[in-house]
C-alpha cells in the first residue's frame, strides 16, 4: 500500500456539484442548489459538473438532444450569476478521469448496497423503468461516486433526493482510503486526508428548501410531470402558472390553511417579510383574502427574481450564443482536467497502478 503524503490543496475549500442535461432549470433547481451554487463561488474553489454522459443512460437513442440540453443548462447557470472566470463548468464526457475512476470504485460497492439506494428505486418507478433499464442505467450512481471524488471537494451542494448518492460517495471514500492507504477505520471523517488518505470525506449541503412543491399543488416540481416554472420562463407564462398552483380552498372568507403549497412560494420567494407574514396572517383568518390575491403576489416576487436572469440569457439566444457556451465548457474543463487527472494520479498511486506519469490535453 502506498500513502498520500499530502499535495498542497487549495486554500479555498472546494466545492463539487452539477446537472444532468435535461433542458432548461426551473425554480426547484434554484431553491435547492443553484443559488446555494451562485453564492458559494465567493469563499469556495467551484467546479460545476454536466453529466452529459449520465444522460445517455436513459436517452441513447437521442445524443443530439442531450447536447442541445447541454448547452441549454449552461445558459441557465450563466444567466443565474454562475461565473465561468470564478468557477470551473467542466464537461464530464471529456473528462476521462472520471470514467476510469467509476471503474475502480465499482469494484468498492456491491449490487445489494447499490440497490438499497433510495433514489435509485425512486428513478425507476418515475421514469416508468421496471426491469428494462440498462446496465449503464446503474452504473451511473457508481459514476456519480467519480463525478464527486475526481475533484476530492469538501462539500456537494444537492437537492434533498441526492442526499443517499452523497452517503454512499462518503463510504466509498472510506472505504478506498483505508483498503489503499491505510487509514485507520476509527479515523474521524475530517481527518481523512491528513491521515493518509486520498479523498477527503466530501458533506452534502441541502438548499433552503429541500422540495418545492410544483405548480399542481402536490408532486415535486419535476418537468416529467408538466408542473413547472422555468429560469427561462417569461413574465406573463409565469403569472399564468402560478395562478395553477392549487390549493382546494373555496372562499376568501375561509380559514386557509398557511402549510399548503402555495405558502411555500410566498416564504420562498417574497423577500419582504413584513408583506409575507401579513398575507400568511390575512389568509390563516380568512380575512377577506383570496388565493388569487396572494397568487398576484407570488407572481410579482418570482418576476422580480428572474428578470435580471432572462435578461442576461439573452446575450446567448442570438447567432454565436451556442459558440460563446462552448468556448466556456472548454476552457472550465482544461483547468479542471488538471484536478481530476492530479487526483487519478494519486489514486492509482495508492493502488500501486502508477507505473508513469501521463499528461492530457484539450484542444
Amino acid at each position: 500500500m502506498s500513502k498520500n503524503t499530502g499535495e498542497k490543496r487549495a486554500e479555498r475549500p472546494r466545492v463539487l456539484t452539477g446537472d444532468t442535461p435535461t433542458g432548461r432549470l426551473h425554480l426547484g433547481h434554484w431553491v435547492g442548489s443553484l443559488e446555494n451554487r451562485v453564492r458559494l463561488q465567493e469563499e469556495y474553489e467551484c467546479y460545476f459538473l454536466l453529466a452529459n454522459m449520465h444522460a445517455f443512460t436513459t436517452r441513447a437513442e437521442q445524443p443530439q438532444e442531450i447536447r442541445r440540453d447541454t448547452i441549454e443548462i449552461v445558459k441557465d447557470w450563466l444567466a443565474a450569476g454562475i461565473d465561468p472566470e470564478r468557477s470551473c463548468v467542466v464537461l464530464q464526457t471529456e473528462t476521462p478521469a472520471i470514467a476510469e475512476m467509476t471503474w475502480y470504485f465499482a469494484m468498492l460497492l456491491g449490487y445489494g448496497r447499490l440497490m438499497r439506494n433510495p433514489t435509485i428505486k425512486t428513478e425507476i418507478d418515475v421514469k416508468g423503468l421496471g426491469d428494462q433499464y440498462s446496465f449503464g442505467f446503474l452504473m451511473y450512481a457508481v459514476g456519480q461516486i467519480a463525478d464527486i471524488l475526481a475533484f476530492r471537494p469538501a462539500y456537494v451542494p444537492v437537492g434533498e433526493d441526492q442526499i443517499p448518492h452523497i452517503e454512499m460517495t462518503r463510504e466509498i471514500a472510506r472505504r478506498f482510503n483505508q483498503l489503499y492507504c491505510g487509514v485507520d477505520p476509527h479515523a474521524e471523517d475530517a481527518d481523512a486526508v491528513k491521515a493518509g488518505g486520498v479523498f477527503p470525506i466530501p458533506e452534502g449541503m441541502v438548499g433552503r428548501i429541500a422540495r418545492l412543491i410544483g405548480t399542481d399543488g402536490k408532486n415535486k416540481m419535476s418537468k416529467s410531470l408538466n408542473n413547472t416554472i422555468m429560469l427561462s420562463d417569461d413574465e406573463k407564462t409565469v403569472q399564468k402558472k402560478v395562478n395553477k398552483i392549487f390549493t382546494g380552498r373555496q372562499s376568501p372568507t375561509e380559514p386557509g390553511d398557511t402549510g399548503n403549497a402555495l405558502f411555500q412560494y410566498v416564504e420562498a420567494f417574497i423577500r419582504d417579510d413584513e408583506m409575507a407574514a401579513e398575507l400568511k396572517r390575512r389568509y390563516a383568518a380568512g380575512d377577506n383574502i383570496g388565493d388569487g390575491e396572494v397568487k398576484q403576489e407570488v407572481g410579482r416576487a418570482i418576476n422580480e427574481l428572474l428578470a435580471p436572469m432572462r435578461e442576461k440569457r439573452k446575450q446567448f439566444e442570438g447567432p454565436g450564443g451556442d459558440d460563446v457556451i462552448i468556448d466556456v465548457i472548454r476552457e472550465g474543463t482544461k483547468r479542471a482536467n488538471t484536478v481530476a487527472e492530479e487526483t487519478l494520479r494519486l489514486a492509482k498511486e495508492a493502488m500501486g497502478l502508477g507505473f508513469f506519469e501521463r499528461e492530457l490535453g484539450i484542444g
